[in-house]
């Protein structure tokens, strides 16, 4: 009986599981995130419902909104005049199976046959073929890669458990205005009759997202079909690379979320991630900086980081260095004067001593008021610049090609500026620190003599 049940085990390990774990980090062939700078992507499963798709798509009219909609395909045949509406009103129309069965359960021809009914359901309504495919909990097993299966996987880079009750319409919205960025696609339920769903849960996800659509005008960004988002990833240089380097941008990109976890990063824009921060204590040599301040091992600094994808997107649309040293400047002018405001408003952040950063891609710097220096010989500058090496390859313009071409200047550099200088320049003043209301009582309570300096003491 162990025996059975370890081969079960291993059987359905290599059928559904491990397939699902190379597509959800890898993304081998599927797709789950685009690469748009004002278009992001929203999508729709378990529906058509009677009564909350058309709420919904009376909605997306309302704000001039694509969406893609997964169908379920017995739902889709109930409901033919929906499926109807979403095709007249220029909506994406994709498939989710003909009833909403995991692809974990079921054999390769019981899922081909799912997918064919419903694809021939939407063909009979709209008289076109759907080839865009989400399976049920975005669940693929081994025979989903098959070239054969003529359809395109689409996955998600967000979800947000809209499909319970209790997740409510103001939780929800925190979610969906932390994930409203370009590129991404983010996974909805316009229908709660599926298993495991409240069947008044599209409810608070209606409210919710006409909160989003509100902020998503107000930011310039709008919402496409899935159809259209892959279009712009196949123009995109991206898809020129080996798949060795988009592996490595794939791994290096899930580190940066990690990264974020871990050390609990701040991000300076949030709408728009270029420059993220944290607070830690300064661990290398002595430093004299610009203006007399010495940072001293121990000294409160602010870390910055630059936001892995968003320098990945500058490295590969920029043609030359200079581009991509000029396009770098242009985001750090528009993040400076925010990072100050912070600084200006948080005590905390106040008492840091200077700004600190590390980095081989250092032209440009000089020009916010930071000085550049070489990093202390050791294991930290060795590894870093093996890190930052491979990185570059990927990342630069000029790819490999780069690291051969004046190799010598290619090494990770400190970046170090006042926090005081950046406060001047952004006309900025340090926050006061607010006494706390035993201090000053107790202060109150002292003889007039402790509030005079020593000199001025009248005996």
């Amino acid at each position: 009986m162990q025996t059975l049940l370890l081969w079960l085990f291993y059987i359905s390990s290599f059928y559904a599981f491990i397939p699902g774990m190379i597509s959800r980090i890898f993304g081998y062939r599927v797709f789950r995130r685009g690469n748009g700078r004002t278009e992001f992507a929203l999508t729709f499963d378990d529906g058509p419902d009677r009564r909350y798709t058309p709420i919904l798509l009376d909605l997306l009219k309302r704000y001039g909104a694509k969406a893609t909609f997964f169908v379920v395909g017995s739902h889709a045949e109930q409901n033919p005049e929906i499926i109807r509406r979403m095709h007249d009103e220029g909506h994406l129309i994709g498939i989710h199976n003909y009833e909403h069965k995991t692809n974990w359960l079921m054999r390769p021809p019981t899922v081909k046959r799912q997918i064919q009914r419903t694809d021939d359901i939407i063909y009979s309504i709209t008289g076109e073929r759907s080839t865009y495919y989400r399976p049920p909990w975005g669940i693929v097993n081994l025979f989903d890669f098959s070239k054969r299966r003529q359809v395109q996987i689409v996955l998600w880079s967000a979800m947000f458990g809209d499909w319970k009750e209790k997740l409510g319409a103001d939780r929800l919205t925190e979610k969906l205005l932390a994930k409203l960025n370009p590129g991404e696609v983010l996974l909805l339920h316009d229908c709660g009759t599926t298993l495991g769903a409240d069947p008044k849960a599209p409810e608070h996800m209606l409210v919710a997202l006409e909160r989003m659509l509100q902020e998503a005008e107000r930011r310039g960004l709008r919402s496409i079909r899935v159809d259209e988002m892959i279009r712009q990833m196949q123009n995109s240089p991206i898809q020129k690379l080996s798949f060795a380097k988009r592996l490595i941008v794939g791994l290096w990109l899930a580190w940066e979320q990690v990264f974020q976890l871990l050390f609990r990063l701040k991000t300076i824009s949030p709408a728009d991630p270029f420059l993220h921060y944290r607070i830690r204590k300064y661990q290398g040599e002595p430093v004299m900086m610009e203006g007399g301040d010495r940072l001293s091992k121990g000294d409160k600094v602010i870390e910055l980081h630059i936001d892995n994808r968003q320098l990945f997107e500058l490295g590969i649309h920029s043609r030359s260095s200079a581009q991509l040293a000029i396009r770098m400047i242009r985001r750090m002018e528009k993040d400076m004067p925010v990072l100050a405001q912070r600084i200006a408003g948080d005590v905390d952040l106040a008492e840091a001593k200077a700004l600190y950063g590390v980095s081989m891609i250092n032209r440009g710097p000089e020009k916010f008021g930071f000085m550049v220096l070489d990093l202390p010989k050791g294991w930290f500058a060795r590894s870093t610049k093996f890190y930052l090496s491979i990185l570059l390859s990927v990342i630069h313009p000029a790819g490999g090609a780069r690291l051969k071409e004046r190799s010598e200047v290619l090494v990770p550099k400190m970046m170090l500026m006042p926090v005081s200088q950046l406060l001047d320049r952004m006309n900025q003043q340090r926050p006061q620190k607010q006494v706390k209301p035993r201090e000053r009582k107790r202060e109150e309570e002292l003889p007039l003599e402790a509030e005079l300096p020593a000199a001025t003491v009248v005996h």
